[in-house]
């Protein structure tokens, strides 16, 4: 299992094709999540939560995302949850800390992913993220733009809050939503830098196509990593002072983002 400091990519896979689960899990995403809402009809709910109980396996661990709380299928999904094999627990429609604390109670000592899909899930951002056993947020974008009418491109408020939440709570970086168009890898590209920027640590993924493209983006690149080298060796020269590098006057808080830089480079080549 990945480090939670290098989990980029989350790839879901619907939870009534047990036949992709194995190769999900083949593939490079630091984390599979095995689809029980979203991806499975109604009819098909029991079903799905039965063969992913069959298929659970302590050597492949994935995460789940179950139904919401106020569904009738949510109970049995957590119950299911609380077995070898499962990673973590993705709590969808997260708007109440006492929901988590449920989902934390029942699965006790696996992390839980909160996803944040709803203008009432992003004003009680900061007490989700602070509730037991959250690991990081999960930005929901596609059902919080058709909560509040906003489209992808105007959601800055929402992204940095949850940036924000996550930093004020002590958790991991949040992971920005799915893009939609699994065949696209340049406007895949814009997104993962976009969320990169805003603070987001990963994004999730619909497609194993897009789980490359993902781990790249959020990966310093190789000029980061120079430029990073290059300002910590400054920085001992001029023995802690500031100092110029490139024309530019740099201080301790850009030493400190390129000293996070390299060790995120260090957890990654640790991982492999």
């Amino acid at each position: 299992m990945w480090p939670a400091a290098v989990r980029r990519s989350y790839l879901f896979v619907p939870g009534n094709r047990p036949d992709r689960f194995d190769k999900a899990c083949a593939t490079r995403a630091h984390g599979v999540i095995v689809d029980l809402e979203d991806a499975v009809p109604p009819s098909d709910k029991q079903n799905a939560r039965e063969a992913l109980r069959r298929w659970l396996q302590p050597g492949k661990p994935v995460f789940v995302r179950v139904n919401a709380v106020d569904t009738e299928w949510f109970a049995d999904d957590l119950a299911s949850c609380a077995q070898p094999g499962v990673a973590g627990v993705l709590l969808p429609k997260a708007e109440r800390v006492e929901d988590v604390d449920r989902v934390a109670r029942t699965c006790d000592g696996l992390p839980v992913l909160p996803l944040v899909e709803t203008a009432v899930g992003l004003w009680n951002a900061v007490s989700i993220a602070q509730a037991h056993g959250v690991q990081a947020l999960l930005f929901g974008s596609l059902d919080f733009q058709a909560d509040t009418g906003i489209s992808d491109d105007d959601l800055l408020y929402a992204r940095s809050h949850l940036v924000v939440a996550s930093r004020v709570a002590g958790i991991a970086a949040p992971i920005d939503g799915v893009t939609q168009a699994f065949d696209d890898p340049e406007l895949l590209r814009r997104d993962c830098c976009r969320s990169r920027q805003l603070g987001f640590g990963g994004k999730a993924c619909i497609h194993p196509n897009q789980v490359d493209v993902v781990n790249t983006a959020f990966a310093p690149s190789a000029d980061e990593i120079d430029w990073a080298q290059r300002v910590v060796a400054a920085f001992e020269q001029s023995s802690g002072r500031a100092v110029q590098l490139d024309g530019r006057m740099i201080d301790r808080p850009v030493l400190l983002k390129a000293q996070a830089m390299l060790a995120e480079r260090l957890d990654t080549l640790a991982s492999k």
